[in-house]
Parts: structure tokens; sequence; C-alpha cells
């Protein structure tokens, strides 16, 4: 045969093996690229591969086998290098990733990025070298320490040579000299799941009857294994907690994995006891914090169903699990779970798109549910299991107002009369108080007495923060600090700074002044930033080491303290203020929260509202705890003003570093913006916090009704408007924050 006929041959029986795939990768690109599939390499949709990028190798995902839009001769595709030895990504999470791409209207290698958001967990580490105990051959030489040995490794599991050394007295030259004599077996030890199976068979809580009825429920909804949404809707000290663990414990009898997300994941050390108690095990957790090591270790164990529960912040909303039963969204109305930057997104309004993708139930567990949440359940797209009353019949606590217009702190103080009082009588009972203010350090704004400067991060239009204990002027929102400066830059004179407004630390100060005898503590995230510093917080408390907590928003929810009977609330007002349209439902949801603390033991509760305002009907809706009437109306002035969930709402981010090339961006979008009955564009303008990290800001605002499709209109605006390369447009489709 000649040569020319030979190649035609070889061409023609590849031709027929011709196999493409599309691979998409974790990076900011909007689609999967083609690639050739190599003879003899079986490769199936949600595989990891080694692919080549330029001139770079990148791991990605299989996507597609032979895609159908895909016109690139395959003589031109680059082949697949390698197939990681891992499993598949399961069909729910691509789907996921394809459908929050859609919906934010980000990449989908951006969305697959938090899939894949330990690369290093794609490795399994090397196994290691082990020892077990084989037969003894004939010669063999004894000695004092090789007996050792042997009399250890009786009925043994395979060990590493160097926890034989330690438990015999022995040196690990020993080992190896016994390895090459045959009296023991070199075993090679795979890393096994870091985690223990939870006994779901274990007894559970004691539950109450209407705990029972609700349990029972979501115990028959779990079996059934179809897509449905629960609020779990019950008053702080309810059980709800306990409810759901009986639907956790029907998903692990059947095989399935379960979801927790939990806001302030890192600090929920109450929560894990709990479950520690109800399954003898502690479940997987997924938060910022977890190390390097265990990240990796919990990855894997997810993608192949070893973790059969993982509690964690709303990233662990995008982990690849084998086999997901149950997801669960506790204090679903908490703004925590909206992600801000990067992909921005609802965690909570996601949980309910990735329990559809898997065909599995999702509960959202709240006390003060979310407008969102609460029609969705007026209108029966959800269903609604209801606990109106606390564990035991404890009652819930009393809701007074105290006006600070009449009963006013001595100057620079903070604390009414009325209040100061009912702390002494608090404690005096050998009972626990709770003062409750949502400002970390010690003043929100230091200002110049002598010609009114004010102390402004260099980097943000916002105010630094005096943190006294630390020694340091710091900004919330870019981590800029610098040492408390003494001389006036825009005057020039010395030691004329005044502390404007109360932080928790001079609160504590306050609190030092004015009752000296009373033992207290402050938590807020700059004082307990570790799972370790929240569970010494818990154990202080319970112990009755602490009179008094100082606390921000982090005590305000989960925590279940029986002495605690007192909760004042040093400013209600704080949060009522500005622009946003969530304003009212959550600045009631969060002091609701709070009230939720006191009175949760055998020993009645009592809540004090500081505030200017007593009228306003947050206040009253709390103090009367016609909690669904507040709804109604916050339902009915939401729904006159076509704003969400009656309307839709995309907020456009314009930033950049140089404040020219922003403004001319945010106008060319002011001037394309998007026109027509239903849809309403505002802005350009400059956005609260104008600058953040150095980056100017404006921000525009398209509202549409509700059937409008929102993120076409969008999509189709940013495409007709020029934007230099420099300038970052962020969308964020339902936003919640309009800094």
């Amino acid at each position: 045969m000649s040569p020319l006929c030979s190649r035609q041959v070889l061409l023609s029986l590849f031709a027929d093996q011709e196999k493409r795939v599309s691979v998409l990768l974790p990076l900011p690109l909007s689609g999967a690229y083609d690639y050739a599939c190599p003879p003899g390499m079986d490769l199936a949709e949600g595989d990891f591969v080694t692919v080549p990028l330029g001139p770079r190798e990148r791991t990605g995902v299989v996507w597609n086998v032979n895609p159908d839009n895909s016109d690139l001769p395959f003589e031109k595709l680059k082949p697949v290098i390698e197939k990681l030895d891992q499993p598949a990504i399961p069909e729910a999470s691509r789907k996921f990733v394809d459908w929050v791409a859609k919906y934010t209207l980000q990449p989908q290698g951006a969305i697959l990025k938090m899939v894949m958001s330990v690369p290093g967990a794609l490795k399994d580490p090397a196994p290691k070298t082990a020892y077990i105990l084989s037969a003894t051959p004939a010669d063999f030489k004894e000695t004092k320490a090789r007996l050792r040995v042997l009399d250890f490794m009786k009925d043994m599991p395979p060990l590493p040579a160097s926890d034989i050394a330690r438990e015999a007295g022995v040196g690990t030259s020993v080992i190896k000299g016994l390895a090459d004599t045959g009296v023991l077996d070199v075993v090679q030890l795979h890393s096994s799941s870091p985690f223990a199976e939870p006994n779901w068979k274990q007894a559970g809580f004691d539950l109450a009857e209407q705990q029972k009825i609700a349990a029972d429920d979501l115990i028959t909804k779990t079996e059934a294994a179809a897509f449905n949404v629960t609020l779990l809707d019950g008053v702080p000290g309810s059980g709800k907690t306990e409810v759901y663990f009986e639907a956790i414990a029907k998903a692990l009898s059947l095989n399935k994995q379960s979801l927790i997300l939990l806001p302030e994941i890192a600090l929920s050390s109450q929560w894990l006891t709990r479950f520690k108690k109800r399954f003898g095990v502690e479940p997987a957790v997924w938060h910022s914090d977890i190390g390097s090591a265990k990240r990796k270790a919990t990855w894997r164990a997810i993608i192949r169903g070893q973790a059969k529960v993982v509690v964690g912040a709303r990233s662990a909303l995008f982990l690849p699990y084998k086999e997901l039963g149950l997801i669960i969204v506790d204090e679903e109305h908490d703004a925590s779970f909206k992600q801000e930057e990067g992909v921005i997104y609802n965690g909570r309004d996601m949980a309910v798109v990735r329990a559809q993708m898997g065909s599995c139930p999702v509960v959202l567990a709240s006390a003060t549910p979310s407008l969102e949440t609460a029609i969705n359940s007026w209108e029966g797209r959800y269903s609604n299991l209801h606990m109106p009353a606390r564990h035991a019949n404890v009652p819930l606590p009393v809701v007074e107002t105290i006006d600070l217009r009449i009963d006013k702190p001595e100057r620079q103080k903070w604390l009414s009369p009325t209040l100061i009082a009912a702390i002494k009588e608090t404690v005096a009972r050998g009972e626990q108080v709770m003062l409750y203010l949502n400002r970390r350090g010690y003043a929100p704004l230091t200002l110049c007495r002598s010609c009114g400067h004010r102390l402004q991060c260099p980097n943000c239009t916002a105010w630094l923060v005096e943190h006294r204990k630390a020694g340091k002027l710091q900004c919330h929102h870019c981590g800029y600090s610098t040492r408390p400066i003494h001389t006036c830059p825009n005057c020039e004179s010395e030691n004329n700074f005044a502390a404007c407004g109360p932080g928790v630390e001079r609160l504590a100060e306050e609190v030092a002044e004015t009752l000296p005898e009373i033992r207290t503590i402050v938590a807020a995230s700059d004082t307990i930033t570790s799972p370790t510093q929240a569970a010494d917080m818990v154990a202080k408390i319970e112990n009755h080491e602490v009179d008094l907590l100082i606390g921000t928003q982090m005590v305000a929810k989960g925590y279940h303290f029986p002495m605690l009977t007192l909760v004042g609330v040093v400013d209600a007002d704080l949060g009522l203020s500005g622009g946003d349209l969530r304003a009212s439902e959550r600045t009631y949801q969060l002091l609701y929260q709070v009230a939720g603390r006191a009175g949760r033991g055998d020993k009645p509760g009592t809540v004090m509202l500081q505030t200017y305002i007593p009228d306003h009907p947050v206040m009253k809706a709390l103090k009367s705890g016609l909690r669904d009437r507040f709804l109604e109306t916050e339902a009915e002035a939401r729904k006159g003003a076509g704003m969400p969930p009656y309307g839709r709402l995309a907020a456009i981010i314009v930033s950049g570093e140089d404040e020219v090339l922003v403004d001319d961006a945010a106008n060319a979008l002011g001037r394309n913006a998007p026109h027509g009955t239903g849809i309403l564009a505002l802005g350009p303008a400059p956005a609260p916090l104008a600058m953040i990290r150095g980056r100017h800001r404006r921000r525009l605002l398209l509202k549409t009704d509700k059937k409008m499709p929102l993120q076409a209109i969008v999509k189709d605006w940013l495409g007709r408007t020029n934007i230099a390369r420099s300038v970052r447009v962020q969308v964020d489709i339902d936003p919640y924050s309009f800094l």
C-alpha cells in the first residue's frame, strides 16, 4: 500500500472515532470551548479534564459531548490532555450553574468557579505508607525491640511507621527492618472520609404537639423526594431547629445529603452543639474561616457523597453535592444571604432554585419571614407550617418602648434612667441582661471641635470608626486603618478631637462607669473572630460568669441563654433612615430577633426599646405583637409603588479608578437607558458611598413591571453601550443594598 493510501486509511479510521466535547473553564468566560476527545479517552458530561488554553493548561468540566452548536472543523480542535480521577459534577449542579449565569447575567465560568472553589481538592492526597503484621520466617532473628513491635502489632490494623515506633518504644528503622525481612507487609493507605456518619437512628428531642405536626410534614416531604418549598414560621424559642432536625434524620435514612444554610456560620457554636447532641457527631462545616486542608477534604467528601450533612454560609450552596435530598435556609430573611460582590446573588432565592434542579424539598425557617417569602406563602406557592408558641409554652417577652424625648440619658450617655434601673433590678435577681447596639468600635465618627473636620477614609466615602481598645481608626468598608491622630489635618489644632455617637466599646465604658459591679462582655465581629472565641463567650454566659452582654447583630439570633431575661435596645431607630425600600422591614426583623433572646427559660422576659419615634409603625408592631398586620401594611405600600415583590428592580453599578471615565460610562448608560410602558430608568447618580477602595462609583436603577423580561432588557441595554475597558459594570438583579 502506498504512503498516500495509508494516510487516507488512518484519517478515515480517526474520523469514525471523532468525538468533540465542550469544556467550561472556571474563568469569567461566557461559554464553553470545544476540544477533541482523544481516541481511547472516555469522557462524559461533568467530568473534570485538563485542557490547553493558549500557552497554559487549565482544569475545566466537560459541559457537553458532541455539542450541536459547534461549527469549528474537527481537525482544528486541540485535544483534551487528561481526564482527572474525580467523580463527575452531578447534572443538577451543572443545570444550576447555567441557570444562575442567565439570571444574574454573569459568565457561566464565573459561576463554575464557585463550584470549583478549591482547585487543590481535584488532586487526591498521596497515599500514606503503613505496615501490618505478616508471617514470621523461620530464620527470623529476635531482638527485644523487634519483639515489642510484634507484640504491639497483634490484631492491629495497618499503621504508619511513626505510630508503631511511638507505641512500641523503638526507632522507625526497626519497623523498616521488619518490613525488609517480610515480618511486616507494606500497604498504601488512601485517605478516607474525614466525617463520621451521623446517627439518624438515635432518639431525637422530645417534641411538643405543634413541633411534631411540623416535623411529620417535613418528613413526608423529604421522603417524597420532590421539589417543594415550605415556610417554617415559628416564634423565637418555638423549636424550629429541632423540627428540621427530624427532616435531616429522614434524609440520612434515605442515604441523601442535607444542606443547612446559616447566617454568621462561624459563630454558630450552639447550633453545632445541638446537632451533635441529636446525631452523635458534628456535621461538615463550610465557611471562609476553615483551613485549606480541611476545605479540600470537605469538598472531596461532598462530591463523593461522604459528607452527609453540610452546614455552611451562602457559598456552600454551590458545592457539587452527589445526591442532595434536603435544603434548609435558617433565618431565611437575613440580609447576609445576599452576596454583594463578584457574582451578585441572593442565597435564599438560589437555594429554592437549587432544590428545584435537584428535585428535593427546601425549608425556609424564620420567626420574621421576608416579605417575599410571606407573600409566596399567602398566595399558596409555598406551604406554611406555623408555630405560634414557644416550646413548653414559655411566654413571649413583654415589649416596652422608652421615649428618649422624655426619658433622657445624661449628657454624653446613652442609657436612659429607666433602662439603667431595669438592668440593676434584673442583675439583683440573679438574671442576665443583653444590650443591643449594631455599631462596632468606640464611636462611628471623630471630628475636630475647632473646625468641624471629620476623619474620613482616604479610599472610601466613609468615616473612620474609632476602635479605642485596639488603638486604631478603621474603615469598615475597605479595611484601611491608621493610628489615632492628635493634630487636625485641616486646621492643625492639637488634641481637640471629639468622639461622636456610641459604639459597643463606648457603651461598655458607660456601663463600667455607671454600674461598676456588673460583669460585662462585648460581642462584635471584631472581638469575636473565630468559632473558638464564640464558644468561649457562650460558655461564660451559660456558666453565669457574665451578668451583661453587649452585642451587635451577631448576637441577635440563634442563641439560647435561659437566664437572660432583659434585652435593652440602645438605639431602636438605627436603620430606619435612608432610602432603602426594606428599611422598616429589616429593622422590624432585627429588633424582633433581638427581642426573642429574652425570657427563653422558665423566667419571663422583658424588652425595652429606646427610641425617639415611639409612634413609628415598626415600634407599634413590636409592642403590639401584630407581626402579620405589619407585613400586610408593608405589602400594600410596596404594591402601590410597584416595588418588589410586586415589581422588579435591577441596579447597574459603574466603578473605576478614573472618575472621568466612570462618569462617561455612566452617562452613556443613562443616554441608552430603556424606555417604554412598564419601564422606568433612574440615574446615573453618585452612589451614597461614592468611592470604595479607591474606586469611584455611580449607580443606575431599572424598575419594570413584574412580568417583563428584566434580564433581557438589561442585556440589550448593556450591549448597546460602549464602556471603557478600565471601567467595571456590575449588574445586581433584585438589589438589597442601595449604597
